[in-house]
Formats: C-alpha cells, sequence, structure tokens
C-alpha cells in the first residue's frame, strides 16, 4: 500500500487557504507556484527563485544529455528536458502528501535535493511496475482480442525498455491501445503505466474467476450483437464480463454465471420496466455487493474499482431503459448454428514468407492471365495469404476479374464482409447501394472487386448476400 501511494496518489489534503481544486496531477509544481502565489503563502520572488533554481537544474542537465560536449539544444529538446525535471520535481512533492509542505520547500528548501529525491521515487516506481507486469503477463487472460494481447506482449514491454527516467521521465512512450474500464489519461509517465496496470491487474484477477469458455461465449456474442470483428476492435473484456455477471445475478443467475438466456433477458425487461431510476441504481449496486460476497472479495482497491463500475453500469442502464435499448447493454446467448460455413479459404495453410515471395515473383512473370491465375489458386489457401497477394498489386485490371471468377459465393461473402466492413458494422441493410457509392477505396483490389460484384448476375448477388449475413466474423479465420 506505501508503494502504491508513493506512485499514483491524489489525495492531497487541503489546508489553510490552498485550493485543491487548483493543484494538477500532472502539473504539480506549477499549479502549487500559482496557488500559493495566489493566497499568499509565496512572493514573486520566491517563484522567480525556483525557477532559477529549476534552470540550473535544467543547465546541468543538458550537459549530461550532450555528455558535456555542449551547453545548448534545440528548443524542442530544452522544453523536453524541463518537462522531464518538473516531473520528478512534482514526484517528490506529491510525496509529501501535504501542498503547505511543498510550498515551504519551494519557498525554503532545496529544490535540487527535491529533485534528485524525485528521482529515486520514478526509479523505484519503474521497478515495482516492471515486477507489476510481470504478474499480469504471466496470468493474462486467453483470449482473441488483439488490443488486450498486443499491449500486453508488445506496446508494454516497449515503454519498460525504453523509459527514461532522467531524460524522459514524463514520456508515455507506448501505444496503448487496450481500454480499461477506468483509466486516468491525465497523468503521465511511469506513474501512468503504474495506474494502468494496477487497474488491468485488478480486472484480469476479476475475469479468471470465470469460466473460460463462458468468456469466450459472450466475446463472441458480443461481436454477434453489434455486428463487428471482436478480435480486432477496442473494447474492455472486464467490462462485458463484470455487467454479464451483475445482470445473471438480477435475473435469479449465479453470480459465477455470464452467460445470459432468452429468458434471462425477458426477466432482466420485466424488472427495469418497473423500476425508477433512483431504484435502477439501488438494484445494480446491491448486485455488485453480492458479487463481493460470493466471490469473497475484500480488497479496499479492488471493492472500489468494482463499485465505480457499478455505477458506470447504473447511468448507462438508466439511458438505455428510457429508450427501450436494453438489449444493445445485455450480451444474450445465441443459438449455435446448424451447420458451420464450408470455404476454401484454410487458415492453417497459411504459407511462409519466404514462399509468398517466390510465388509473387512467379505471378508476376506469368504473362498469361490464366496462368496467373493457376498459380494462385493451386498455391494460396488462407484468406491471409490471399489479403496479403491482393494488397501487393501484383495484378492488372482484367486479371482481377479473372482470380474473382474462381472464388465460390461463400468466399465472395467474405471479401465483401472485409470490404464492407464499417458500412455492415454500422449496420447497412442494403448492400446493393453500398456497390454504386463512389468513393476512394483503400486499394486498387477493392476497387476491382466491387466492380466485379455490380456486374454479376442480380440472383447469385443475393445468394452472395445471404451469406454475408449468415457468417458471423469469428468464423473468419485469418490466421
Amino acid at each position: 500500500m506505501e508503494s502504491e501511494k508513493r506512485c499514483n496518489d491524489h489525495s492531497l489534503v487541503t489546508q489553510g487557504k490552498i485550493n485543491q481544486a487548483r493543484l494538477l496531477q500532472n502539473q504539480y509544481t506549477l499549479s502549487i507556484l500559482n496557488e500559493g502565489l495566489r493566497v499568499g503563502l509565496l512572493n514573486s520572488e520566491d517563484v522567480f527563485g525556483t525557477q532559477r533554481k529549476l534552470m540550473s537544474i535544467l543547465k546541468n542537465l543538458i550537459r549530461r544529455y550532450t555528455q558535456g560536449e555542449s551547453s545548448s539544444v534545440t528548443s524542442e529538446t530544452a522544453v523536453s528536458l524541463l518537462s522531464s525535471v518538473l516531473y520528478a520535481v512534482d514526484a517528490y512533492l506529491i510525496h509529501l502528501n501535504d501542498p503547505e509542505k511543498a510550498i515551504d520547500v519551494l519557498k525554503n528548501g532545496n529544490i535540487k535535493n527535491g529533485y534528485d529525491q524525485g528521482i529515486e521515487l520514478i526509479r523505484h516506481c519503474l521497478e515495482e511496475t516492471k515486477q507489476l507486469y510481470k504478474e499480469i503477463h504471466n496470468h493474462k487472460l486467453d483470449v482473441a482480442v488483439e488490443a488486450y494481447n498486443l499491449t500486453i506482449d508488445e506496446s508494454i514491454p516497449v515503454f519498460l525498455k525504453k523509459y527514461g527516467i532522467v531524460f524522459d521521465a514524463h514520456n508515455t512512450m507506448a501505444s496503448i491501445d487496450y481500454p480499461l474500464a477506468i483509466d486516468d489519461m491525465s497523468i503521465q509517465g511511469v506513474y501512468y503505466l503504474r495506474q494502468y496496470l494496477t487497474h488491468l491487474k485488478m480486472e484480469t484477477q476479476f475475469c479468471l474467476l470465470f469460466n473460460e469458455d463462458d468468456i469466450q461465449s459472450v466475446l463472441i456474442n458480443y461481436g454477434r450483437i453489434c455486428g463487428f470483428d471482436y478480435r480486432i476492435e477496442l473494447f474492455n473484456i472486464f467490462e462485458l464480463v463484470l455487467n454479464n455477471a451483475i445482470f445473471s445475478v438480477l435475473s435469479g443467475g449465479r453470480a459465477g454465471q455470464i452467460k445470459i438466456t432468452s429468458d434471462q433477458f425477458k426477466q432482466l425487461e420485466d424488472l427495469f420496466v418497473r423500476l425508477d431510476d433512483p431504484q435502477i441504481e439501488s438494484v445494480i449496486l446491491k448486485a455488485v455487493a453480492q458479487l463481493q460476497h460470493d466471490f469473497n472479495i475484500h480488497d479496499p482497491q479492488m471493492t472500489d474499482y468494482l463499485n465505480r463500475c457499478g455505477m458506470n453500469l447504473v447511468h448507462r442502464v438508466k439511458s438505455v431503459v428510457k429508450h427501450n435499448r436494453l438489449e444493445t447493454m445485455v450480451i444474450v446467448e445465441r443459438e449455435l448454428k446448424a451447420k458451420p460455413i464450408v470455404t476454401t479459404f484454410k487458415a492453417a495453410d497459411r504459407m511462409s514468407d519466404h514462399h509468398f515471395r517466390l510465388f509473387i515473383e512467379k505471378i508476376m512473370n506469368s504473362e498469361k492471365i490464366a496462368d496467373k491465375v493457376d498459380v494462385i489458386r493451386t498455391n494460396f489457401y488462407s484468406l491471409h495469404d490471399y489479403i496479403d497477394l491482393l494488397n501487393t498489386d501484383c495484378l492488372m485490371n482484367d486479371e482481377y476479374e479473372a482470380l474473382f471468377k474462381t472464388f465460390g459465393d461463400v468466399e465472395l461473402a467474405i471479401l465483401i464482409k472485409i470490404v464492407f466492413y464499417e458500412e455492415l458494422r454500422n449496420d447497412a441493410k442494403d448492400l446493393s447501394s453500398l456497390y454504386d457509392k463512389e468513393e476512394e477505396h483503400e486499394s486498387e483490389w477493392q476497387a476491382h472487386f466491387i466492380e466485379f460484384i455490380k456486374n454479376i448476375d442480380r440472383n447469385r448477388q443475393e445468394a452472395i448476400e445471404k451469406f454475408v449475413y449468415d457468417i458471423d466474423y469469428e468464423e473468419i479465420s485469418f490466421y
């Protein structure tokens, strides 16, 4: 708990005339200078003195940055280095946990000493963050959600490897795409990552309380409800699991049950239609408390996180009930298809990069269209390879049509779902109207593909479109 306070403490106690609302977490030193000056605890000379000391630290840091070769850098680099200095001073002043003590340091103390101690606090926090990451990586969920996996396997390791405590402490050098249920993005640097991983760890621990297959089922049905490929979209897994667990409790299910049946959904509709806003809040928060009791959750951080997420659900349920759209919130289990789709695209037959390059070269060296198509249809099997092939622009004009003519209705339907992903996600019902839209396409092959679909027999178009609406994205295997 002490380390958590060091790394991310927002509980600054208001004392004297200081207005806590004016103190900014990511600009703490500057905001406390302004606030101290405003209430008379600091005067202009105190502020100028602090600025001089900060400039002295910056001057020495520039010499370190240039390895003693220069005392000047570009204005952009100087601004970045000063931000890094302020980040370390912020760390020290926030660690004091008392705005008036922080003002006393700025007025009478040794700013250089505060900066040095701030660097050590950041260093310690980075080590804790590395340890926290190891725990998350070792216990991560087995889900096919791209943003979740890339964030844990690639983005966070990049941050931990490249983070610069001295020269770049303020920087959050990572492309963290996976969204949390609750996230404070006003925090920067290692403090932000520490907070992010703390929340991610709690979310992961909660999800691990549930059956892995049930979570997978919720994800699949979520994609079906939204009409998108859940594997590539940005959403929070924990929030889906928590919400369905709450709805399960409210519809008579067990706390550990997150698969919601149609009958349970009907019970939820009947329940919420009878409740006013205060009653909706009451029943949802009671269900959250029931989850905590049934799963024996007593950790204060976890209970607070669940309660805050419960309140987020309250606000959303109030809105969807008002607009009679509860089905957009509750992920209801759908019946399994009697027959899976049958396609010539085989995910397991993806070729190596070396073989891919050899076949592309062979295609480009072939003079006859029939020979090119034969090379493709004889050697390419996975959808991933076909998309890569089309994106290489190794075909021209009539060659595209010749290739598309060899595809069956299912294969063409899959390509339609890829080309018109956004339109289908937005619930487009009339595909034929999309074919005639004049707009720039992402790649040349897509323009040729749409032209091909437009020119085939209308009866076949309708047969293909039926597959478009029947095929779910999780049935389309890219890898």
